[in-house]
């Protein structure tokens, strides 16, 4: 199975300089890489906490010889900067409308051979009560794994923990995820938001509408 290359595309390909460059910039900022990336998945980011975050990404992802895909808010593809992010790998998001993100994802994941999509589930550097749950829809609709990626400021690490296979359990899928960010602080501690999804409080209700009756 082959991929056809488009502006939401970049083609799969090492590039040794480029990790090269990228080991060399986090050494040189003083962060530490952790683990190792998968050749294909979806990797989700957070704390969400800081601008800083993506590149942070892309430099750890492109220590590994990885061309990811990253959802970026349509605010900040003006021009010229438009040009630079959609040549890093930056997909135009649109927060107030899903406008077939999904299903155009969902696409290019089933036609690419190396597909690796980044997506920062807080949504928003704020710190809010919610994940967006799109990355775990993506999951199910594709088959893909997640790798769960952290940027950690007080020990200035970031990288890639464990990958895993969504259950289709939200519930038990979500302690799992809890688990592993339970230490981890981005950037600026404290303006994570919480690891939930609105689906588990939906679950909670039907529970207790289903106890009452």
């Amino acid at each position: 199975m082959t991929s056809t290359p488009s502006p939401d595309s970049p083609p799969a390909r090492r590039i040794p300089v480029r990790a090269a460059i990228a080991r060399t910039l986090l050494r040189w900022a003083r962060w530490t890489k952790v683990g190792s990336a998968p050749r294909t998945g979806i990797f989700i980011g957070a704390p969400h906490t800081s601008n800083w975050d993506w590149v942070l990404t892309l430099l750890v992802l492109w220590a590994d010889h990885v061309s990811p895909r990253i959802l970026i808010k349509r605010e900040l593809f003006w021009w010229p900067m438009s040009a630079v992010l959609r040549a890093l790998g930056g997909i135009p998001t649109d927060r107030g409308t899903r406008g077939g993100l999904v299903d155009r994802l969902v696409e290019q994941a089933r036609s690419a051979d190396d597909f690796v999509l980044v997506i920062a589930v807080d949504g928003t550097r704020a710190k809010t009560d919610h994940w967006k749950s799109g990355f775990y829809r993506l999951a199910q609709s594709t088959g893909l794994p997640i790798t769960l990626g952290f940027v950690d400021g007080p020990t200035r690490t970031a990288g890639l923990g464990p990958t895993m296979h969504l259950t289709g359990d939200v519930r038990a899928d979500m302690d799992v995820i809890r688990a592993f960010y339970a230490d981890k602080h981005g950037v600026h501690p404290g303006r994570g938001s919480n690891p939930r999804l609105r689906e588990e409080d939906r679950a909670d209700d039907a529970a207790a509408d289903e106890t009452r009756s």
